[in-house]
């Protein structure tokens, strides 16, 4: 089973860096970003989504969420200094959390497999169900206008005027080149 979760894991870091990629190549204009932020920021989404959708499992929820909360705030924060491309880190959380809900959903507690293909519970819950159904529409359908807009070229700037400031905030210390 560990082989198994690691593969999916891997998958979720892959995929939260190529839709953190997505979004950065369609606001980022003037340059090029490299590293592995965006994937990193996608285990932290999937992370989150994994701790809801699998709530009835943990003891320490609240602790739990509000801890992962906090490490998203600060890093994102960080963000807005120069230099610092927060579109991937936004697009790679996005695309993880979103991932968390398909690929790391747990049986419910109590559920086992009897013989001869009965079942004492169903395997997952209908929020369960309803939260894979609906995240991998949404990422299937985020990728799908994502790269379409990026290979037709389209600058995002160019439909949000404000979107810039999400990757860097202008001070008296240094300025941002859009």
């Amino acid at each position: 089973h560990s082989s198994r979760r690691a593969g999916k894991v891997g998958l979720v870091y892959l995929f939260s860096g190529l839709g953190g990629s997505v979004l950065s190549v369609l606001f980022i204009r003037n340059g090029v970003s490299v590293g592995a932020s965006g994937a990193l920021f996608g285990l932290l989404g999937a992370m989150l989504s994994e701790l809801i959708t699998n709530w009835t499992i943990y003891t320490n929820r609240l602790a739990a969420m509000a801890n992962l909360i906090i490490i998203a705030a600060i890093n994102l924060a960080l963000g807005i200094l120069p230099h610092v491309d927060n579109f991937a880190h936004i697009g790679g959380f996005l695309t993880g959390f979103l991932l968390g809900f398909v690929l790391l959903i747990q049986p419910r507690f109590g559920w086992l497999e009897q013989p001869f293909g009965g079942k004492t519970k169903s395997k997952y819950t209908a929020c369960q169900i309803v939260l894979l159904i609906v995240a991998l529409l949404l990422a299937i359908a985020g990728f799908a206008v994502g790269l379409l807009m990026v290979f037709r070229g389209v600058n995002g700037n160019d439909h949000c005027s404000w979107c810039h400031y999400l990757t860097c905030v202008p001070t008296s210390h240094w300025k941002c080149d859009n």
